[in-house]
Formats: structure tokens, C-alpha cells, sequence
């Protein structure tokens, strides 16, 4: 598979770049997709979440009344959960939600979104570039140039590029990240994949 180069102004290079059939020409495999998605999700989870259990308040422990000839319902202290301000029944508690994925779906997950972008015409490749300084107003030319304008779009780098990333950051539709950081919800989230020559052939190598 041969995809043109553009360059940041959205012109044509005249020149071409050869992407591996077996990275972005697979079938793509929906169901590692939905694992690879959903363990990436569960892994941003912080499971700091708590709440106070009845052993866990401070309040009284006596018996609020006599336990019958009152004609109300039967109460033990002031933490019972029933009230307002007392504590929680079976609440929520600290853990973790981290899910770990197989190196082979990994690695298939992978192939098939980009797969899954190239087949949709939702992969450009341009040259690589950077900024002598952060400005964003530099970067939405850029996109504009590239006929992506507002919509979401990830910018895939070979190497850090702190003036491009800066420039993207206020962006909420907009993300660059490094070839190395890419993952599958990266991409699945795009509507526009855009990789810098650099990044293409660090993407090669990941799969070597």
C-alpha cells in the first residue's frame, strides 16, 4: 500500500510512502479492538473512590430510644445509614481496575485500527516539521492546510516535539502525541490519523 506525502501546506510532494500490507492492510479484528479500548479506559481509572461505612463515622453509639412501646420503627445509633448524614451501605472502596492485555492482542489491536484507518481513507502522511516556538495558530493553519479544520484529529510525531505539542494543547479536538505513545484508543477516537514520516517508520519498527 502506497499513500502520497503532503507537506504542512497541504501540497502534494510528488513523493510516495510504502506502508506494509501486514500493519495496515489486516482485516480488522473488531473484537481485540473493543479489549484493547476497554482495558485503556479501565486503566485511566484512579479507584481512589470512597465512602464512610458504619464502623468508619463519628457519632454517638447510643441507642437513639428503647427498642419497643415507643410505636416507631426499631433504630440503633445516630450512624445508621437510614439517616440523613449517616453512613453508606456497602459503599464504594479503593481498588484497582487496571486490565492487562495479551502481547498478541495487543499487537493485533494495533494493526487493525490503523488497518481500519487506512481502508476508511482517514490516514495522511505528511513531512516531518516542527516550530521555533509554540503557537497555536501556526498549528490550526496547519490543519486547515490539510482539509482537517475542527475535526478530531491526532498528530503522530517521530520524536518529541514540545513547540508542536504545545501549540495543540488548547486545541479540544486536536492531540500530538509521540509514535511511541500511540495507542489503539488514540486512534479509534480520530477522525483523522496524520503521521509525519519519522513516525511511519518508528510505527515499522514497533512490530519488527
Amino acid at each position: 500500500m502506497k499513500l502520497e506525502i503532503f507537506n504542512i501546506n497541504g501540497e502534494r510532494t510528488g513523493r510516495e510512502v510504502e506502508l506494509p500490507e501486514n500493519i495496515f492492510g489486516i482485516d480488522p479484528n473488531e473484537h481485540s479492538l473493543y479489549l484493547a479500548v476497554k482495558a485503556y479506559l479501565a486503566n485511566q481509572r484512579q479507584g481512589t473512590h470512597k465512602s464512610k461505612e458504619r464502623s468508619e463515622m463519628s457519632g454517638s453509639t447510643r441507642k437513639l430510644h428503647r427498642q419497643k412501646g415507643t410505636g416507631g420503627s426499631r433504630k440503633g445509633d445516630i450512624n445508621n445509614p437510614l439517616y440523613y448524614g449517616g453512613a453508606r451501605v456497602f459503599g464504594p472502596r479503593p481498588r484497582d481496575y487496571t486490565q492487562k492485555l495479551n502481547k498478541k492482542v495487543k499487537l493485533l489491536a494495533r494493526k487493525s485500527a490503523l488497518s481500519a484507518k487506512a481502508r476508511n481513507s482517514a490516514l495522511m502522511i505528511v513531512e516531518d516539521f516542527s516550530f521555533d516556538a509554540p503557537r497555536t495558530k501556526s498549528f490550526i493553519q496547519i490543519l486547515d492546510r490539510l482539509n482537517i479544520g475542527s475535526a478530531k484529529s491526532v498528530v503522530v510525531t517521530g520524536d518529541y516535539e514540545k513547540a508542536v505539542y504545545l501549540s495543540s494543547r488548547n486545541l479540544p479536538n486536536a492531540k500530538v502525541v509521540r509514535a511511541q505513545d500511540l495507542n489503539v484508543y488514540n486512534i479509534l477516537n480520530a477522525n483523522t490519523l496524520v503521521l509525519s514520516e519519522r513516525a511511519v517508520e518508528i510505527i515499522k519498527q514497533s512490530f519488527e
